[in-house]
């Protein structure tokens, strides 16, 4: 049984880093989706295919896995155990949008090898803040 128990100061830090890590992948997809031309200017015609290649379901992918990840930290903020939800919803999408970006465009061999990392450091967030808001219900610090 869980009881309704104040969360320690550290609690609030890591949710208020883990909101200011999805805003800034909330501004990277809006930058992607209002920028394209800045953003293509600046590629190689490799990285310009890549880039022009993604289908409408990556990005989508993509806007689900950052305005999802955004909301479930604002919902930590507000101490609801639904955050916990939209973390699980975030890491789904973001695993979508990578399978794309890593295995099926050609994005690695246009970007090269770092193109990996990314990915990898969003899933592994990804996972701690579902393992994070699962500890918060558990000791009764989300409701």
């Amino acid at each position: 049984m869980t009881t309704s128990e104040k969360p320690p100061v550290w609690f609030w830090v890591v949710s208020v880093i883990a909101l200011l890590w999805n805003l800034v992948g909330v501004m990277n997809y809006l930058n992607q989706a209002f920028n394209q031309v800045a953003l293509l200017e600046a590629m190689d015609q490799a990285q310009r295919t890549a880039f022009e290649g993604i289908p409408a379901w990556a990005t989508a992918a993509f806007a689900i896995a950052v305005f999802s990840g955004a909301l479930a930290c604002i919902g930590l903020l507000l101490r609801k155990k639904w955050a916990r939800t939209f973390f699980v919803i975030s890491l789904i999408a973001a695993v979508a949008q990578f399978i794309h970006w890593l295995f099926i465009s050609n994005a690695v061999e246009a970007f090269g090898p770092s193109t990996y990392t990314m990915p990898l450091i969003v899933i592994i967030i990804g996972i701690y803040l579902i393992f994070f808001s699962k500890k918060g219900i558990q000791k009764g610090w989300l409701k």
